[in-house]
């Protein structure tokens, strides 16, 4: 195994449709584990989400969380983010923010279409700040 540079870190976050795992904490302590679709932006993960969600909840009550991104296709790498996430109820930042999201995940010629829809009452831009980070990459040592 061999850790990742920081360059290398972006380029891994960054390819393809990758699915972060934020993990969060419930208010009686239980872990959470929830699928985010995210993006790096001058040094932190942004995502959208609904304030109702479970995972905005759980930022409300404790802002610490953790990202995993993996590659499951030998020879293996993951990134690890820890950090603290903030919100935002901007409507232009939302539209932004949910328009890129398309653009990564269901492709440029839904990317408008995608972020429109997602940009409603109730949804939040979270921006999460990274404390740590912990990567590996070759895990299979190939």
């Amino acid at each position: 195994m061999k850790e990742m540079d920081e360059n290398e870190i972006i380029d891994f976050l960054m390819e393809g449709t990758r699915t972060g795992k934020l993990s969060t904490v419930r208010e009686d302590g239980h872990p959470h584990v929830a699928p985010i679709w995210f993006v790096w932006n001058e040094g932190k993960i942004i995502f959208c989400t609904m304030d109702s969600s479970v995972k905005a909840k759980n930022i409300r009550h404790n802002p610490q969380v953790s990202i995993c991104v993996d590659d499951e296709s030998p020879p293996y790498a993951f990134v690890i983010i820890q950090g603290t996430a903030k919100f935002s109820d901007n409507q232009k930042d939302l539209l932004k923010w949910n328009t890129i999201l398309g653009g990564r995940y269901m492709g440029e010629k839904l990317a408008e279409v995608y972020g429109k829809r997602n940009t409603v009452e109730g949804s939040l831009l979270v921006e999460v700040t990274p404390t740590k980070m912990i990567s590996e990459k070759d895990v299979a040592g190939w």
